[in-house]
């Protein structure tokens, strides 16, 4: 049976990682125009004792949807032996999936194609051109708030005892006007959505200097002290619970690198 760490991994995986392949498509022109005619539904599912865990990808000329969960007929399917394998090829170690669906080669084509279009977000992914760094910036971003909802939802005893103490609080990230993302905080649940949140203000707003001021901190190149102290980042709202969320980002990056 597959352990805590491996669940928690396989649940940020194909929860926050997966569904920001669908901005890639949205936002990279050469991908855009290579989903604009599929109309499919594209299954990821590991096999576990305690229940086989899934996500699923629809698209429809030129629209696109993300589904937690089992897709009662794909057109594509990629099945792992278990969450470990799924987790190891996810973070772009040599495993070779179940693949059922095969024979439509070109919508595996593309889709593997997506698939390497989502290394991006590796650590060691450092893109020279400025679009493919501002997609990196979004695409962590977005990825980055949802990952820690589901951290949350996932069960980390450290996460659901910080959140459980809390009121309604708005964490906010905004890099410019097209790259926003935020985490809502309310008595132990968790939300993450993409913009600004304009309903409250924000309790913690990290408010980055641009794509160039977010990139040092999303390719680890400084910490949010250093960011701050350079002017690449500034802080709005309480700078402990700021510290705080960093740190559990962290927790969430090694688990899944």
């Amino acid at each position: 049976m597959a352990s805590d760490r491996d669940r928690m991994a396989a649940r940020i995986f194909l929860y926050a990682v997966l569904p920001v392949a669908r901005t890639i498509v949205a936002d990279d022109p050469a991908m855009a125009a290579r989903f604009a005619g599929v109309r499919a539904r594209i299954q990821f599912r590991a096999e576990d004792p305690a229940g086989t865990m899934g996500a699923w990808l629809a698209f429809d000329r030129g629209q696109s949807s993300f589904h937690q969960g089992l897709c009662e007929a794909p057109d594509l399917t990629f099945a792992f032996a278990s969450l470990a394998k799924m987790n190891a090829f996810f973070a772009g170690k040599p495993v070779v999936p179940r693949i059922s669906g095969w024979w439509r080669a070109g919508l595996l084509l593309k889709t593997v194609s997506l698939l390497m279009a989502l290394k991006i977000l590796m650590p060691e992914s450092d893109p020279k051109d400025p679009a493919k760094r501002r997609l990196k910036v979004k695409l962590t971003f977005y990825m980055i708030t949802t990952a820690l909802s589901q951290y949350n939802k996932g069960g980390d005893p450290q996460m659901q005892k910080w959140t459980a103490g809390q009121p309604e609080r708005i964490y906010q990230i905004t890099v410019d006007e097209d790259i926003a993302a935020y985490l809502r905080v309310k008595a132990g649940r968790t939300q993450a959505g993409r913009g600004r949140y304009t309903r409250r203000k924000p309790f913690v707003h990290m408010n980055f200097n641009g794509v160039e001021g977010a990139y040092p901190i999303v390719m680890n190149q400084v910490d949010m002290v250093a960011a701050v102290r350079r002017g690449y980042l500034s802080i709005e709202g309480s700078p402990e619970y700021a510290g705080q969320l960093g740190d559990f980002m962290v927790r969430i990056q090694e688990l899944i690198t």
